[in-house]
């Protein structure tokens, strides 16, 4: 059979039709030439030819298929009666859109984030070199990507055999304006085999090769990507050659890279690349030399036959070798067996690193659990209008059964209609999902930090779509379409005659859908109750400090003057914005609380035994931070202008610290011991004040023992600033003052700023996506179980017509009659809610870890999502039950 004949069969059997039609005339013609009369000579003919319409069908069958043809039959049969039931259709249809899409947009999501692939060549054989556990170890980590330090990349360079290539890079932000507010651009430092190990050609220029990157290489270009190519320079081809602005220094553009590479950092594109080299001419200090700083990625192209354990078993074996020879002379002696003793490991990464990854994965699972539920209400709510629909159809599947159509047969015919809302449903689904997807990174994403995803539909996407389509119409349409064909024909045939009552058989279906909704919808309302709940502690948690009315302002002075005016120039620009008009205090910090970032240490007291640690965060300070954040001193004193390098070495310390080290109330001229640093000796800090407890990396933490120290104490000058700045006016008058505060200090000097109170809230975003969403599907889940208790109690009314009719001709009252409908409607309410507490409970010890100051099994929050959907639930109940309470008993007997 040709599928071009199959595909046009319709106008061959036209042509087919013509073809026999003339041979019939031809025939018919020749036997009147014979001397027959022409009706004589037509039906000879016809005996000769046979039955047209018979040889018609045969060459049809020939140029079809028949399951084909037959569900072809069907879909438009199925078209037909939807076109008839308008309604039904758009609201199946709907429903269907509604959990689709939101399964699907979540899926893109997770797609995006952990799924796809790099835009590069073969990315299956990309793997990453790390060290699986960092634990213990010294120094700076720069980098969220299990780092290594240069002097290990050189080695893993150097001594591996896994890898047809290997490459280094670390993210990084560069300042693309020479003066005023700081403009940055997203960039990597790469190593000289990065682009060709990846497989990526130029689109433009060049790309850097081994020949660029090597010590002392000034700045020999910037590769730049195709985005920021056509957003700073129109995709001019004159951009090639010309220069750029990074962190003050001016670097010539070599290359362009193609269009589909967007880096290895899924969710922030890169804008530019720069050799690891130039980080020294850039910054005016090197990472290659420091074997203290944790800041390259290392990656490799497996060679062909290497697999990952073979990789990895490869760099464990020489793991040994490599950390001897790479052993920093400033490393703590007591940590240096634990530096010797960490071994290099490998691990795929053929779909890049994302901090997403970590920050959201239970959360997107979560999501697309509750999002699946939403599906499988609408799907039960949806088979229960196919049986209602299903036994309005009962007489007609009895008479076609009695006429020998088979069971399949018309199961299959059912199920098309079922497919084609499916169908339907899915591919608005579909499109609603591109929408809610967008929706979806919004919520993640901040106006400083916004994360650019790709989420263009792929294989996998589409292939989970179309399981969704199919699942919906086997879960909604099969178990009606099996019940609508169980029934023998003679029963069906005597079935809704005058005076019958209904079984109980009959809703036996219907009420397990209804219940399996009530549940189903508990777990939901109660999953959002718990989420707002977890939520609302979040936000009512005591940080320790005030963060409204205060703006972060960061400066930086590395242009004002050399590196030993850097003292006085930070001091100076203090003063001069704490003598802003409307400023009531502000003060310099390293680490900005609730930033996620972190220094610590460990320390002991001063002539206790070096054993008995703890591991203290640390932040360097200068006075006037604790009345700027508005934590109480509880005793001694702020640090002041005799603090300096050469005193001696001071420190204001948290309640949670003196609890930890075991000492009285009033910690004031103690002493503590802090561990030798990379940086810095063993030293030894006499406690001169004490704080309440305040958050430190996230408002989630427990109270954490915090050590301050003066930042006119560090032992080395830094040309950055981050200025905590307290004012009554409003943030854009406060915003205004600072910018020409600072330019009347020197003109080149570079800043920006930041809303305190905008960065705490930030740091919510997860929790605030998980109860938004999670509350959205909650609501929707309680609609649907409500809108098919209604419906499945509006159905046993109308088929119970007759009964209650006869009832009440024999003295039923309306209260008795209301008892005994909403009695069916309270009975499968007790069900499902007592159903649906066993699993929500489940569900909820799931998301143990998105919960806050709450337990997964809080009576309370379960209680209230019970009350909540009962009362709603019964209220959908008592409409029918009233409408059967006012039936007339006379037109009840005559109802069919």
């Amino acid at each position: 059979m040709s599928w071009t004949r199959f595909l046009r069969r319709a106008r061959w059997d036209r042509e087919r039709s013509r073809e026999l039609q003339a041979y019939l005339d031809i025939e018919t013609d020749e036997n009147v030439a014979r001397g027959m009369s022409p009706e004589d000579a037509r039906h000879a003919a016809r005996r000769k030819l046979g039955n047209l319409l018979q040889i018609r069908e045969e060459i049809y069958r020939m140029n079809t298929v028949g399951f084909l043809e037959t569900l072809w039959k069907d879909l438009l049969y199925g078209a037909r009666l939807l076109r008839l039931n308008p309604g039904f259709a758009l609201v199946a249809v709907a429903s269907l859109a509604l959990g689709i899409g939101a399964n699907t947009a979540i899926f893109q999501l997770i797609n995006a984030v952990r799924l796809r692939t790099l835009p590069v060549r073969n990315p299956q054989e990309l793997a990453e070199i790390r060290i699986p556990d960092m634990t213990n170890v010294r120094g700076s980590i720069n980098t969220p990507y299990a780092g290594l330090t240069s002097a290990l990349w050189e080695q893993v360079q150097k001594y591996q055999q896994s890898f047809s290539g290997v490459f280094a890079w670390s993210s990084d932000d560069f300042n693309l304006a020479p003066s005023g507010e700081l403009r940055l651009a997203h960039g990597m430092w790469v190593s000289g085999d990065f682009f060709h190990a990846l497989g990526v050609r130029p689109l433009v220029g060049r790309v850097f090769s081994r020949a660029d990157d090597h010590r002392g290489c000034g700045t020999p270009g910037a590769v730049i990507s195709y985005a920021f190519w056509q957003g700073e320079f129109g995709g001019s081809a004159s951009a090639l050659g010309r220069k750029i602005t990074l962190n003050y220094h001016p670097v010539e553009i070599i290359g362009v890279t193609p269009p589909g590479f967007t880096g290895l950092e899924i969710g922030r594109p890169f804008d530019l690349a720069v050799p690891l080299c130039s980080e020294a001419a850039l910054y005016g200090y090197s990472y290659l030399d420091d074997g203290t700083i944790w800041w390259l990625t290392a990656m490799g192209r497996l060679k062909p036959g290497w697999s990952i354990e073979r990789a990895g078993a490869h760099l464990s074996a020489i793991s040994p070798g490599i950390f001897r020879n790479t052993l920093p002379s400033n490393y703590p002696r007591e940590a240096a067996n634990d530096y010797l003793a960490y071994r290099l490991g490998v691990s795929p990464a053929g779909t890049g690193v994302s901090t997403l990854r970590s920050e959201y994965a239970d959360s997107l699972v979560v999501l697309l659990g509750i999002a699946a539920l939403v599906l499988l209400i609408a799907c039960a709510n949806l088979a229960t209008l196919m049986l209602a629909r299903a036994s309005a159809r009962q007489r007609e599947i009895a008479v076609r059964m009695a006429l020998g159509a088979s069971r399949g047969r018309l199961v299959a015919q059912l199920l098309a209609e079922s497919l084609l809302l499916a169908t339907a449903g899915a591919a608005l689904g579909a499109s609603l999902a591109r929408w809610l997807s967008q929706v979806l990174v919004s919520l993640i994403s901040t106006e400083s930090d916004r994360w650019l995803l790709d989420l263009a539909p792929d294989w996998r996407v589409f292939a989970f779509t179309a399981s969704l389509a199919i699942l919906t119409c086997v879960l909604f349409g099969l178990a009606p379409a099996l019940r609508a064909t169980l029934t023998s024909p003679g029963a069906a045939m005597k079935a809704g005659g005058r005076g019958l009552t209904a079984s109980r058989e009959r809703f036996s279906l219907r009420r397990a859908l209804v219940i399996s909704q009530i549940a189903l919808s508990l777990v939901l309302l109660a999953g959002a109750l718990l989420f707002a709940r977890s939520l609302r502690n979040l936000l009512s948690v005591d940080p320790g400090f005030r963060s409204d009315g205060v703006l972060i302002a960061g400066v930086d002075i590395a242009r004002l003057g050399p590196p030993e005016r850097w003292d006085g120039l930070r001091q100076r620009v203090l003063d001069r914005l704490r003598a802003l008009p409307g400023v009531d205090a502000a003060a310099e910090a390293k680490i900005i609380p609730l930033g996620g970032t972190a220094a610590d240490d460990h320390v002991w007291m001063d002539g206790a035994d070096a054993h008995a640690k703890i591991n203290p965060y640390f932040n360097w300070i200068s006075a006037d931070y604790f009345r700027t954040l508005k934590i109480p001193l509880l005793a001694g004193r702020d640090f002041n202008a005799r603090d300096t390098r050469t005193s001696a070495k001071v420190a204001i310390v948290n309640q949670a610290l003196i609890r930890q080290l075991g000492m009285e109330t009033n910690p004031i001229g103690k002493r503590f011991r802090r561990e030798s640093t990379p940086y810095e000796p063993e030293m030894v800090f006499e406690i001169v004040g004490l704080v309440r407890d305040a958050k430190y990396r996230s408002i989630r933490e427990d109270s954490t023992p915090t050590v301050f120290v003066p930042v006119t104490q560090l032992q080395t000058p830094d040309d950055t600033q981050q200025i905590l700045i307290r004012a009554k006016a409003p943030m854009a008058e406060v915003v205004s003052e600072v910018k020409h505060a600072i330019h009347e200090i020197g003109p080149e000097t570079v800043f920006d700023f930041r809303v305190f109170q905008t960065r705490v809230r930030e740091g919510l975003l997860r929790e605030r996506l998980m109860a938004t969403l999670s509350g959205f599907f909650g609501f929707l889940a309680v609609l649907l179980a409500t809108i098919g208790l209604y419906g499945v109690m509006s159905y046993m009314v109308a088929r119970r017509t007759n009964e209650i009719g006869l009832r009440m001709a024999l003295g039923a009252g309306a209260g008795e009659v209301m008892r005994m409908i909403t009695g069916e409607a309270l009975t499968l309410l007790a069900l499902g809610v007592g159903l649906g507490s066993i699993l929500a409970l489940a569900a909820a010890a799931s998301a143990r870890s998105l919960l806050f100051g709450l337990r997964p099994y809080d009576p309370g929050t379960l209680a209230t999502a019970a009350g909540s959907l009962a009362a709603v639930a019964l209220a959908a109940g008592l409409v029918p039950a009233r409408r059967a309470a006012r039936m007339d008993p006379m037109s009840a007997l005559r109802d069919e």
